[in-house]
């Protein structure tokens, strides 16, 4: 079934109410389109499953990679009923897909007192100067990763 871009919001929406409705999780839901149809849907699991990364975009994303049998999004659109946290803003990024649309802002998560501006503040800060305990150690040794990725015939480029 096509949709317009509003569409798609309204049933990133829906999906966000639902999840309320229904006590598995947080007021969030996405999808993920592709050639005018939805190909994934996700909404907020994070409690329903301890998982901490379970959010709707996250879900949507896993789901769509999945049926596309593809690690990259290209040619797609995700709609999701809030702007994206910084962990789903980033996957989104790795993502690739062409668009982005959202309906609420995280202003409005901010007042539900979901703590997104805090992570977007302290990733701004000098890693010495954020709450989270945060030390590099053994960046050589870790080198050799990246060494061995340079010259593997193996790899995948992304």
């Amino acid at each position: 079934m096509d949709q317009s871009a509003s569409g798609f919001l309204k049933e990133a929406i829906r999906l966000a109410v639902e999840n309320v409705e229904s006590g598995n999780g947080g007021p969030f839901g996405a999808v993920v389109v592709k050639d005018g149809k939805i190909i994934a849907r996700g909404m907020n699991q994070v409690t329903h499953t301890n998982d901490p990364t379970a959010h709707a975009e996250i879900i949507a994303i896993r789901e769509a990679c999945a049926v596309l049998n593809s690690f990259q999004l290209t040619g797609c659109e995700i709609y999701s009923s809030c702007e994206p946290c910084p962990m789903c803003l980033g996957a989104i990024y790795w993502a690739r897909p062409d668009k982005l649309y959202y309906a609420g802002s995280k202003e409005d998560a901010a007042s539900m007192h979901f703590d997104d501006q805090f992570i977007y503040e302290e990733m701004a800060l000098p890693v010495e100067q954020r709450k989270l305990f945060t030390r590099q150690m053994m960046r050589e040794e870790a080198g050799e990763a990246f060494q061995k990725w340079s010259k593997s015939p193996l790899k995948k480029e992304y």
